[in-house]
């Protein structure tokens, strides 16, 4: 399960309180990690749940070699990691999307095995690892991967909207807790003792419920309507509908447990949920003749019951229709809070040996920068018996083969350079709104790791003004007085803006480079004038400005062009322009620093 909302919805408090409401579970000797301190074999103990640090190491997640166990023992003892301490619990991870990948996708694979399998360091063993992966997610952090979301049954909105009333329970609540939290769980006690018994009489009675073949008929219809990709969402969907008909209290599964699956399995997987349109009213059924009796239809067997009555235990009717539309009005609302979901000022992150977090040991390539302490004793622990024989003097021996060297990982932001038209009689208009805009983004850019620089282009030469910075007291006293006028370099603006981004891709700090060219497109100094040579007699400023462009895509650079025309009718070259480059193109004559700083993170999150 992963909750999904926004900041200040209360997913980790939901989330942390589910312990509440597990029964405790017997201490089973066969299971691997599941003795609890002072409880013995056959007795009751509290169902593990594990919480997942955001900083945890792949070594403690997985497991790993127990150093003090393996160097009195001589061989490799293992040291179990939270997905063993997790077995038959509850694996929690807050915020989700902020976690490394390689931790995800190593829990991932655990999680759907069934077991951890662990291959390193002299290490062969494999262990339990029956889990629920519960999961909170915030779109505004970042995105998460979509095979990742598909891994979860369930995708639970909680950013709802709460009434005054409501807010205000919540906050006399809270306000209870923090003054005598014990008081507080003695008067919920008797809810959570009903709610625990509802839960294990539910475990009790899910082995006995079984859908029909047409139920699952029904289910399977559902999902192709609605475009779900995989055989995920259907399986998912099945288990959910006898989960829900045994929470319930029944043996078998009805029509309201199946449109329950379909609205927490299959809506948060459909593959476009517009929105419905409004139902057109009935018209008055008109009324019937006189001396006529109105009598229930009837089937030629007599009965008394609809022709279309459907099967027990089915709906009557569909959620979604052919084209994959939700028919009920009350879903609507759910299916587009359920689809919210999307990219959010996605980074790229660049590991090296060189500087950032430690996140794993590696295998060095070539001389070790930075040894890992921890691996490297690790590698060495179950040797240090026969090593000492050779060398008695010695306490800890360590070999090159032991050497391990540190993986580091950076988050790697953005370089947005602006280059600005500061030619002609709307020169001044464009640099306040470029201005505007750089101190806007440089507002984010200790947040997001981005970097802002500047470029303005009028006369002979471009020259750059800002180089990347995010500081914003740097770019305010560089931007202080820029001048404007005269002719209109936009050859030679290019070439700086992709000479700078290549400069910045190969120190490694950054992810990805943006150029925010302002202009109307209409350069008319070549570039050989600005670099001081002699020019061609008759120049081609038309085909020199396509040539730099169709350069971006190869250097790995991202044009975003804004024109500037303010003409009746745009000439469309500063559109060729961006097409060339492979870049976006938006006609914004009188553009602000708000929408140049809006069309700028909306490029950003769309890479």
């Amino acid at each position: 399960v992963v909750l999904w909302g926004r900041r200040g919805q209360g997913k980790s408090v939901l989330a942390q309180s589910l312990r509440t409401l597990l029964p405790n579970i017997l201490v089973d000797p066969t299971s691997f990690c599941n003795e609890a301190p002072g409880v013995g074999t056959g007795q009751l103990r509290p169902v593990p749940f594990v919480q997942v640090p955001l900083g945890t190491t792949e070594d403690r997640l997985l497991g790993t070699v127990d150093v003090e166990k393996s160097l009195a023992s001589g061989q490799a003892v293992f040291q179990p990691g939270l997905l063993a301490q997790a077995n038959r619990g509850v694996l929690f991870v807050d915020d989700l999307n902020l976690l490394e990948p390689s931790l995800t996708n190593g829990l991932l694979a655990a999680l759907a095995q069934g077991v951890n399998r662990v291959e390193r360091e002299g290490l062969s063993l494999v262990h339990p690892a029956a889990a629920i992966l519960l999961a909170t997610y915030n779109p505004d952090e970042g995105e998460l991967r979509e095979h990742l979301l598909d891994r979860f049954a369930l995708v639970l909105p909680v950013d709802q909207s709460l009434e005054l009333k409501e807010r205000v329970e919540v906050v006399r609540r809270v306000r209870a807790f923090r003054e005598d939290s014990t008081s507080f769980e003695a008067a919920q006690e008797t809810d959570l003792t009903d709610l625990q018994l509802t839960v294990l009489l539910a475990r009790e009675r899910l082995p006995e419920i079984a859908l029909t073949e047409e139920q699952i008929e029904y289910l399977v219809t559902e999902a192709l309507r609605a475009g779900v990709e995989g055989q995920r969402g259907d399986i998912f969907a099945a288990r959910v509908a006898c989960a829900h008909a045994a929470l319930a209290g029944r043996t078998q599964a009805i029509a309201e447990d199946l449109r329950i699956a379909v609205e927490l399995v299959l809506i948060p997987r459909a593959g476009q949920v517009p929105p419905a349109p409004p139902a057109p009213p009935e018209p008055p059924a008109p009324p019937p003749p006189p001396g006529e009796d109105q009598e229930p239809a009837s089937n030629p067997d007599g009965d008394t019951e609809e022709l279309d009555s459907p099967p027990g235990g089915l709906p009557e009717d569909f959620v979604f229709d052919p084209e994959g539309v939700v028919l009920d009005p009350a879903l609507v609302q759910f299916a587009q809070t359920t689809r919210r979901r999307g990219k959010s000022g996605s980074r790229t992150r660049i590991y090296s040996e060189d500087r950032g977090r430690y996140v794993r040991p590696i295998l060095p390539r070539g001389p070790v920068r930075r040894v890992a302490v921890d691996a490297t004793l690790r590698a060495c622990a179950p040797h240090q018996k026969q090593r000492r024989l050779r060398e008695p003097h010695r306490r800890v021996i360590v070999q090159e083969q032991d050497l391990r060297a540190k993986q580091l990982v950076r988050r790697a932001g953005s370089l947005i350079i602006f280059v600005v038209d500061a030619s002609g009689s709307m020169a001044l208009n464009r640099m306040r709104s470029a201005k505007g805009a750089v101190l806007r983004l440089l507002t984010e850019a200790y947040q997001n790791r981005d970097k802002v620089a500047l470029i303005p282009f009028q006369g002979e030469q471009a020259q750059v003004v800002l180089p990347p910075t995010r500081s914003i007291a740097l770019a305010r006293r560089r931007m202080e007085s820029l001048p404007c006028g005269g002719g209109s370099p936009l050859a030679h603006a290019l070439s700086l803006a992709a000479q700078l981004g290549v400069q910045a891709q190969k120190g490694g700090e950054v992810s990805q480079v943006i150029v925010v060219a302002i202009t109307d497109g209409r350069g008319n100094i070549p570039l050989a004038r600005s670099l001081g040579e002699a020019p061609p007699t008759k120049p081609d400023l038309k085909g020199e400005l396509l040539a730099l462009a169709a350069r971006f895509p190869d250097l790995g650079l991202k044009l975003l062009l804004i024109d500037t025309e303010s003409r009746f009718v745009s000439t469309g070259f500063a559109k060729e322009l961006a097409q060339r480059a492979g870049g976006r193109y938006f006609y914004l004559p009188r553009a602000d620093d708000r929408t140049l700083a809006l069309k700028t993170r909306e490029m950003m999150a769309s890479l």
